[in-house]
């Protein structure tokens, strides 16, 4: 099976940056401990973090940085009891630790965040969004100027893999095997981008792709028997096989391949904030706080040594 590197993109390998700005679910508040509260209000500043400075003046004054994410991509990021939580929202806390500031996570659509950035809805994406020169350099799925590219502060690393029905009674084993059938995914991602490509490869033998504004309408899809596969990260997939229904759902099918970085998305003109962000990073990777986060999820093998700017292909 070959795939792209990892979650969702559009566009050579990328997500598309929508037009139009982001439809905010809700905004969830997200202190640098940890916490999470309904108060959107301006923080306290907080001087005595150990990378406060490093941070633009227009951040510390507000003492928060706005983050866009699409919070339906358990473990990543999703909807619990009011709150978002998941793995990035874990390693944002562990990252307002060092900075001194708050990360204000806002949900939307997924295909909506980058436009929400680039505008100045947001500060930052951080939404298991995977790195690519297509992302970086604004590109659509022709490789033609769509918008204006971002930065990418690389923190984690994942591969791809198949979603289908408990028992697997299609035998899907690659992409290969989809030919002739029809799959189920969310619009704008890397994944829907895969399955436009391997439809091209099936020539004749046509593979229908049903794209949907969530993942959770494509596993819909898939758990009813309407389409045989769903695409995702691996840890997302994972996840999804051993908690929807009890674990009675779904499974992974055909293992993991094509590992690539996922990246904090940050406006290529706020390189200060892309800069403090890294050196952020380096420090939670040196004193274990990206290790702990990562061991509480189970995704340790996801794990970066050490931060870098736009690694992505």
């Amino acid at each position: 099976m070959t795939a792209s590197t990892t979650r969702r993109t559009a566009a050579t390998k990328s997500r598309i940056v929508a037009v139009g700005a982001i439809a905010v679910a809700g905004t969830m508040l997200l202190t640098g401990c940890g916490d999470q509260t309904g108060d959107n209000g301006g923080a306290t500043k907080t001087s005595d973090a150990p990378l406060f400075d490093k941070l633009p003046k227009k951040i510390q004054d507000a003492g928060v940085i706005k983050v866009g994410t699409d919070a339906a991509y358990a473990p990543m990021e999703y909807e619990e009891g009011g709150k978002i939580v998941g793995i990035d929202p874990d390693i944002a806390a562990a990252l307002g630790k060092q900075l001194g500031v708050k990360f204000t996570f806002t949900s939307g659509t997924f295909d909506g965040l980058i436009t929400s950035l680039n505008t100045g809805r947001q500060d930052i994406v951080m939404s298991a969004m995977s790195d690519t020169k297509a992302r970086q350099e604004g590109l659509d799925e022709k490789g033609k100027k769509a918008g204006k590219g971002v930065d990418f502060v690389d923190y984690f690393n994942s591969g791809v893999s198949l979603l289908v029905k408990k028992g697997n009674p299609e035998n899907i084993k690659s992409l290969d095997d989809l030919c002739g059938k029809k799959v189920a995914v969310q619009r704008g991602t890397i994944y829907e981008t895969t399955f436009k490509d391997q439809a091209k490869k099936c020539g004749k033998k046509t593979l229908e792709i049903a794209s949907f504004d969530t993942d959770a309408e494509a596993q819909t899809r898939v758990k009813i028997g309407a389409a045989v596969a769903d695409l995702n990260d691996y840890p997302v997939a994972a996840h999804i096989a051993k908690t929807a229904g009890g674990g009675k759902d779904f499974e992974v099918a055909g293992g993991q391949v094509g590992a690539g970085p996922f990246g904090i998305a940050v406006n290529k003109d706020n390189t200060q904030l892309r800069d403090a962000l890294k050196d952020a990073l380096n420090a939670i990777i040196k004193n274990g706080e990206y290790e702990k986060v990562l061991e509480k999820w189970d995704v340790k093998n996801s794990a970066v040594t050490e931060a870098t700017i736009n690694a992505g292909k």
